[in-house]
């Protein structure tokens, strides 16, 4: 297949997804496939081999059999360029606009697992503006972040009511929309999820382990020496058995499709979900590829089947009558 992959974009995780995309391409490359690099700078503009490029609604996207958006946070991840793909009337990788939308606001998301029944740390919304919810009953610490970014920017941990309204504040500054969270006991697990919206296989589980004091921010996630990833997790077969579970569920629950990261907090036979992210990380040492090679999937047949999911679910959409 000929598969175009997006990379960069205009939000803060601009230099992660370039090294996201890199690492997509070598491994379509290396699954067979022609890889057409589309880069999105940093003011919203497209380009390829070095010229601007022009979109046309419904004439797709450089003759490309499948789009690959390896796009972080706003505007990549959060349904919009999802949105310009459907308009472009092209298959692409990942979850459509609703769910994608859903996924990356953290308070929407967290409603609509609530509604699925699915377990969770106890949250409040705090928006710009607007009267503060009472916040005392999530105790202390709290965790205070920006309701629709990733990779842990804009986040701080609050372990002293003085100090919330300067969390607030900095949060403030990326979004108009925060969440106030409660802190969960245990250790953080993920595992990654892979397939249709109902018929998703869940990988082996890992467990995040620091390498220096503080918390899984962003230095933590891309600086070398931060953390390793314990596989599999260091938790019961009941609490992983629970974990991959509730991952199927919410990524159903969600809309999602193709890929999503699940992150929870798990104590003892205590499993609470986090979040989903519809594109983590892509490099050769993310979480998301990672957990699948130690599940037997490597990293190109990976890459092979997402795209084959994309086209699928693009040919199975495309039959219904709108």
């Amino acid at each position: 297949m000929r598969v175009a992959v997006l990379a960069g974009g205009r939000s803060s995780e601009h230099d992660v997804s370039l090294d996201s995309a890199a690492a997509v391409r070598r491994g379509l490359e290396e699954a067979g496939h022609e890889v057409v690099p589309v880069d999105l700078a940093r003011d919203g503009t497209w380009w390829h081999d070095g010229e601007e490029l022009a979109l046309h609604p419904g004439r797709g996207l450089l003759d490309a059999d499948v789009v690959f958006p390896v796009l972080h946070g706003p505007y990549g991840e959060d349904g919009t360029v999802q949105g310009l793909l459907e308009l472009l009337d092209v298959p692409y990788v990942g979850s459509g606009v609703m769910a994608s939308a859903v996924c990356l606001d953290k308070v929407v998301f967290k409603e609509l697992m609530a509604q699925a029944g699915l377990p969770q740390v106890g949250y409040a919304l705090v928006e710009a503006g607007r009267e503060r919810p009472d916040l005392g009953g999530l105790g202390l610490p709290v965790w205070v972040k920006p309701a629709r970014l990733g990779s842990s920017v804009g986040i701080a941990r609050v372990e002293r009511a003085e100090d919330l309204d300067a969390a607030l504040d900095e949060a403030f500054t990326h979004d108009e929309r925060v969440i106030v969270e409660a802190s969960a006991p245990g250790v953080e697990v993920e595992c990654s999820v892979l397939g249709d919206t109902h018929d998703a296989r869940v990988s082996t589980p890992g467990e995040i382990v620091l390498l220096r004091d503080g918390w899984y921010d962003y230095e933590a996630k891309y600086t070398e020496g931060g953390m390793r990833l314990e596989i599999p997790a260091r938790i019961s077969q009941t609490a992983q058995a629970r974990l991959r579970d509730v991952a199927a569920r919410a990524f159903a629950a969600a809309g999602c499709t193709g890929l999503a990261r699940a992150d929870f907090f798990v104590d003892g036979e205590t499993v609470l979900l986090n979040e989903l992210n519809t594109m983590p990380g892509q490099t050769r040492t993310s979480v998301y590829g990672v957990l699948w090679e130690r599940s037997g999937l490597p990293y190109p047949e990976l890459m092979d089947q997402l795209c084959q999911v994309a086209v699928a679910r693009f040919a199975r959409e495309h039959a219904l009558r709108h």
